[in-house]
């Protein structure tokens, strides 16, 4: 007997609503595991065996400090040189394995984290603060990451070419990508699974192996990857976690001579210091994804509801703090008033507090510098401008415990104020009156960062000049999913121009992989 059962929902960041009551259900049971499990010690992974470091430190998550995630393994030098010295252990035997073999057993890693999607989720959502559909579809994104990127290497026949020939039928010649050996991964807090789980399988899947330091802040996350790399049978010492403070692991593994490549990260700042002293005899790969001083433009020509969600989405979406955040946005001059009233009345109607529950869409952000910078940028506002909503520091009752502040609308400033400037990685998004669009895209240009931008115009001229001048490496038109935010694998290429992207090529797109390798050309005469 067959029965007939309704496909899963399948949840992305551009979900705009999620009513399944089935999934709301498990995600529920999957929350009330978690809760119960919470608290315990949890140990690096070290060529094949979860083992203690020097100590350890506490994780607690950020909707009430009350709330112990667990203690981690503080890892240290002597860890890193033992991970360095597994991954290169097992790195020629990785790489001689084919390819497809390869793409094989992470492929099942994708269906083990699919399978474990409301665990998963439910774990990210107490680690750093996410509603349900934010975790729910980062861990999708998580799956979906292995599974594209299999998919291009596929494509790619293993990225093994035949090329040309001069005439002579006797000689052969290939280009052949070949991997570089033991790449480092740093992954940042926000996206906890999604950006350890991206470089860490394409490098894997590219022949080399890895050593994965995760953020203090949300270490919990990649334990549970490693778990999944392991359960779908990654060899020993082609997967290690070193979990740690950034001044001891994170050194340890920029400076290691054992490391022949990295992919880190985080802000601009920290990028490109890195950036600058990570090669050493010879240049390594240094693939350094950095953060974002992300535009929306809005025109005359536009419809400003559709504007004003789609841009309230991405200011305020996990708290603000994606380096795809909508922090900035210019208004033509005779819709601006309109439009702020628009946003102002949409950023008031978001649903503040504990995301674990289902009734909030926006809850903490991630610590206490957090909070203490989105209040000094909010003080800015008050004493230079104008906060048209928003601004408080929300520390009472059931909040007392957690770091939570309001959607913060500003305005009224310079278009060369800080706020218009420096990524704050808060929920806080200045707005500006233009004369033109022009002037608006000049604006948007001038940033040393270029990672995503929208632009709301029912003028398809307007939008072509848009596309075709604006300085940023991911866009969007129309969007009322979210203005800056949203890429999903193989649907939109998530990369950066300028101070936001070292490499010049996109995560989520069928370039990714070959960025963890290197060419070589093969000549055969017979």
């Amino acid at each position: 007997m067959t029965t007939d059962s309704a496909p899963r929902i399948k949840i992305t960041y551009a979900t705009l609503s999620a009513d399944n009551e089935e999934l709301h259900s498990q995600f529920e049971a999957a929350l009330a595991a978690t809760r119960a499990a919470l608290g315990g010690h949890h140990s690096n992974y070290i060529d094949g065996a979860w083992r203690d470091g020097d100590g350890a430190f506490e994780a607690r998550s950020p909707i009430d400090s009350e709330i112990l995630l667990g203690t981690f393994a503080r890892g240290t030098t002597a860890d890193v040189d033992d991970a360095v010295a597994a991954a290169r252990a097992a790195q020629p035997a990785w790489a001689a394995t084919p390819w497809r073999e390869r793409l094989a057993v992470i492929r099942r890693a994708a269906e083990l984290i699919s399978e474990r999607l409301m665990d998963y989720s439910a774990c990210m959502a107490i680690e750093v603060g996410k509603n349900r559909i934010e975790a729910l579809g980062e861990v999708e994104e998580s799956a979906d990451l292995l599974r594209y990127y299999a998919q291009t290497m596929e494509d790619n026949g293993g990225y093994d070419h035949p090329m040309g020939n001069l005439g002579d039928a006797t000689v052969h010649t290939r280009s052949i990508l070949r991997p570089h050996g033991v790449f480092a991964v740093i992954s940042p807090f926000n996206f906890p699974m999604a950006l350890a789980t991206g470089p860490s399988g394409a490098a894997m899947m590219a022949g080399n192996t890895v050593v994965l330091k995760p953020s203090t802040a949300s270490p919990l996350s990649s334990v549970n990857l490693v778990q999944a790399y392991v359960d779908a049978g990654v060899p020993k010492g082609v997967i290690n976690l070193v979990m740690g403070p950034g001044e001891t692991v994170g050194q340890a593994l920029q400076d290691h001579p054992g490391v022949d490549g990295i992919v880190f990260t985080g802000s601009y700042e920290v990028g490109m210091r890195l950036f600058h002293s990570f090669s050493k005899a010879w240049p390594r790969p240094c693939i350094v994804e950095m953060g974002g001083k992300n535009p929306a433009i809005v025109s005359r020509k536009a419809d400003l509801e559709e504007a004003a969600e789609g841009i309230a989405r991405s200011a305020f979406g996990f708290g603000g703090q994606k380096c795809s955040a909508n922090s900035r946005v210019y208004v033509e001059r005779p819709v601006h008033d309109e439009f702020v009233r628009l946003l102002v009345e949409k950023t008031e109607k978001i649903t503040l507090g504990d995301p674990l529950s289902r009734a909030n869409w926006m809850g903490p952000i991630i610590d206490q510098r957090a909070v203490d910078r989105h209040q000094a940028a909010v003080g800015e506002a008050r004493r230079d401008g104008t906060v048209f909503t928003g601004g408080e520091h929300l520390a009472d009752g059931d909040l007392a415990r957690g770091f939570y502040v309001e959607p913060t609308v500003v305005g009224g400033l310079p278009t060369s104020h800080r706020l218009f400037r420096d990524e704050l990685f808060a929920p806080l998004t200045a707005v500006a009156p233009v004369d033109s669009l022009d002037e608006a895209i000049a604006l948007a240009n001038d940033n040393v960062l270029g990672l995503t931008a929208g632009v709301f115009s029912e003028d398809p001229a307007e939008v072509q000049r848009f596309l075709d001048t604006i300085e940023a490496g991911c866009l969007y038109v129309n969007r009322r999913a979210g203005a800056t935010t949203g890429a999903w694998p193989g649907i939109q290429a998530f990369g950066g121009w300028k101070g936001s992207g070292s490499t010049g090529k996109a995560g989520l797109s069928m370039y990714y992989v070959a960025q963890f390798m290197r060419e070589q050309s093969h000549t055969v005469v017979d």
